[in-house]
């Protein structure tokens, strides 16, 4: 295939320059577009409100001073717990992996 140069016009700071540059001079084009292209996915996901980033914080920040005792009773109640997580406004795979990680306090694996 053919390639062709580009040219294009941002307003870069020196610093964002000076890294724009060593990306552009490093990296090879296909991994530049791959992370261009992921970057714009992310971002789309982001804005549209189907993608929440920091799932793994949620999830600590749920079960980070958590003991025993109270692992155990929030598994025995475990419907008024995702009834309280759904209206914070957890998904599904943030509750699962809230549970996951109580089971692992409860059973004292963790």
């Amino acid at each position: 295939m053919e390639s062709k140069p580009y040219t294009f016009e941002l307003r870069l700071t020196r610093a964002q320059q000076a890294e724009l540059r060593l990306y552009l001079e490093s990296l090879p084009i296909q991994m530049v577009l791959f992370g261009l292209r992921f970057a714009y996915k992310r971002e789309r996901a982001i804005s549209g409100g189907y993608l929440m980033p920091g799932r793994k914080s949620i999830v600590k920040r749920e079960t980070f001073l958590l003991n025993r005792k109270q692992a155990s009773w929030r598994l025995n109640n475990w419907k008024a717990m995702i009834r309280s997580y759904r209206e914070i406004g957890y998904s599904y795979p943030t509750i699962s992996r809230i549970k996951k990680e109580i089971a692992g306090i409860a059973t004292g694996r963790k």
